[in-house]
């Protein structure tokens, strides 16, 4: 069997040889006085480095991925937290006097240009391994099945991965029914599988029969419990569900959540530290718009400048929720009409403030109190989750976690008037698969997506 390369390992050695030359060549050309500093500087750095794109996922196969919308956003984001965390440290310790501030302004600029640019050629290399031949993968698929076919197109649209798909086995196909395309793909029954198997043939083998079919799967899997190729199995549709949920043994034995927070007890850590630094951080930033907007209600319109409703929160707990009040009523209870297209409820002030979500600001005050998130579901009233709890199937799998300012929903346009119930079904279906998804570098690239486009929205009324 052929030797393939560990491109993580590769990548993570680049990564800290880019880091460490880069800050060793500007403190040499500042002086190199403070050299042990220095380099405690640059380990430091790696170390965070490494640690922050475990979370941001800089490691992960990258074949078939954009490089330029993609990884190179990450890497730049992973590195400016790094940097980030390296600042705040020095802080800590009163360390900052040491440094000389044009070494650090070199190796903050000049470190991701070349982290970038090693991990483009990197690509090209290791793209060019792979034409030679010498970091490919021979796979074979066990089941000529719509899930097998899925998933070979899948590997063949991504020749970075390194996989070819030499063919499918099955013994319960009637060849002369298939399409040419498809019969041309066909090897043979799982009788020539096994010889294959044992002889090493294949580099891997994947299983990809239906769940129904459990009696010819179990059967395979014991006659392929000899061979010396690894063997692994291609969830289909129903399965493939239950496997993105999340998993725990208990009593010694192996459970699935079907519903269940995607937060273990260090990521709710992690996304709470988020909520608290970047919430304080915008608040600061945005204490004289606070003023102008509240100043520019009170002018406008008769009212309190703040709107307080009930909104359920993380677990069904209820909460108050703060917004800029932009109508002449304040109406919570369990019959709340929503705003619609010239709804003459919205003051005048009060249309820019929706159709800029400006009207949400106070909201970083409900993630300060740890009432909501940066990310997450948006609240809605609770009158309305007894409407859509009855229609929407799932619909309260959205209370698992804390609800947010923006969320996945909303920047992929899901957001604002729901009058017809395939809205909420489309912003439930993005909530949902939000959840199950969630990681730090989702809630950061949700986060810039949300300031790059703007939080104002046709449907906001």
């Amino acid at each position: 069997m052929k030797k393939i390369i560990n491109s993580e390992i590769i990548y993570r050695s680049v990564d800290i040889l880019v880091i460490l030359t880069t800050l060793y060549i500007a403190s040499f050309y500042s002086g190199g006085y403070n050299a042990s500093g220095y380099l405690l500087a640059g380990l430091l750095g790696s170390l965070l480095f490494g640690l922050v794109g475990r979370f941001t996922e800089i490691y992960t196969s990258w074949g078939g991925r954009s490089f330029l919308r993609d990884e190179s956003v990450r890497v730049v984001v992973t590195w400016l937290i790094t940097f980030m965390l390296l600042i705040f440290t020095a802080f800590a310790t009163k360390s900052t006097a040491d440094f000389s501030r044009i070494v650090l302004a070199s190796w903050l600029f000049v470190t991701p240009i070349l982290l970038l640019l090693c991990r483009h050629l990197l690509r090209k290399v290791f793209r060019y391994l792979k034409y030679l031949g010498l970091n490919n993968r021979k796979v074979v698929i066990a089941g000529l099945t719509e899930h097998g076919l899925r998933f070979a197109h899948d590997l063949e649209h991504n020749p970075d991965g390194g996989y070819q798909v030499a063919g499918f086995y099955d013994d319960r196909i009637d060849t002369k029914r298939l399409p040419e395309d498809t019969k041309s793909k066909h090897i043979g029954g799982f009788n020539k599988l096994i010889e294959a198997a044992e002889s090493g043939k294949w580099d891997q083998i994947y299983i990809a029969l239906p769940i129904e079919a459990k009696e010819r799967t179990t059967k395979l899997l014991e006659q392929l419990s000899e061979s010396i190729t690894p063997i692994r199995l291609i969830p289909d549709y129903f399965t493939s569900n239950l496997l993105k949920s999340k998993y725990i043994e208990l009593a010694n034995t192996p459970i699935l959540c079907i519903h269940e927070t995607p937060l273990t007890a260090h990521n709710i850590y992690v996304k709470r530290l988020e909520d608290i630094v970047i919430a304080s951080i915008i608040l600061l930033i945005i204490s004289p718009l606070l003023l102008a907007i509240s100043i520019g209600i009170k002018l406008t319109s008769r009212g309190p400048v703040i709107f307080k409703q009930k909104r359920t929160g993380a677990r069904g707990e209820e909460f108050v929720v703060w917004k800029f009040r932009s109508m002449t009523v304040c109406e919570d209870g369990d019959n709340i009409k929503q705003a619609s297209k010239n709804d003459q409820r919205v003051t005048t002030f009060g249309k820019f403030l929706r159709k800029t979500s400006l009207d949400e600001l106070p909201q970083f005050f409900n993630v300060l109190q740890g009432h909501m998130s940066i990310v997450g579901p948006r609240p809605h009233a609770i009158a309305h989750n007894n409407i859509y709890r009855k229609k929407i199937p799932g619909y309260m799998l959205r209370h698992l976690i804390k609800p947010g300012i923006t969320g996945w929903a909303q920047i992929n346009g899901w957001r604002g008037e729901t009058n017809e119930l395939y809205k909420m079904e489309k912003r439930v279906e993005y909530d949902l698969e939000y959840i199950r998804n969630w990681s730090l570098w989702l809630d950061i690239k949700i986060i810039l997506i949300s300031l790059i486009k703007g939080f104002s929205s046709k449907n906001a009324y």
